[in-house]
């Protein structure tokens, strides 16, 4: 049987400038997806998904951007990822935000 989780990393929260969420830790995955749903808010952001080898120091893992608008949920698979991901967001506007990583193993 595999092991899965889905982890809530932002619940309606609202920003008005760019952001990271907080890093989460999934080496022991093979396979991710983000959730990103838009609540609140008249403003649009741009996600991109980022690695790090320590939970520390971040880097984009590829060129994709993804763009989340009002009251719509877009979500993308994560693959070549090493121990600890983050959406890294740079957000036109305000938003309030639901954030979701699933992972499984």
């Amino acid at each position: 049987m595999r092991q899965s989780l889905t982890a809530v990393l932002e619940r309606d929260t609202t920003f008005g400038t760019g952001f990271a969420t907080e890093p989460y830790e999934v080496a022991w995955a093979s396979e991710a997806r983000w959730f990103v749903q838009h609540v609140g808010g008249t403003g649009t952001a741009t996600y991109v998904t980022q690695v790090s080898p320590d939970g520390i120091t971040w880097c984009d893992l590829d060129e994709l951007e993804h763009v989340a608008v009002p009251g719509k949920l877009v979500s993308w698979p994560v693959t070549g990822f090493g121990h600890w991901l983050r959406l890294r967001a740079k957000v036109e506007g305000s938003v309030q935000v639901r954030i979701h990583l699933a992972v499984k193993a």
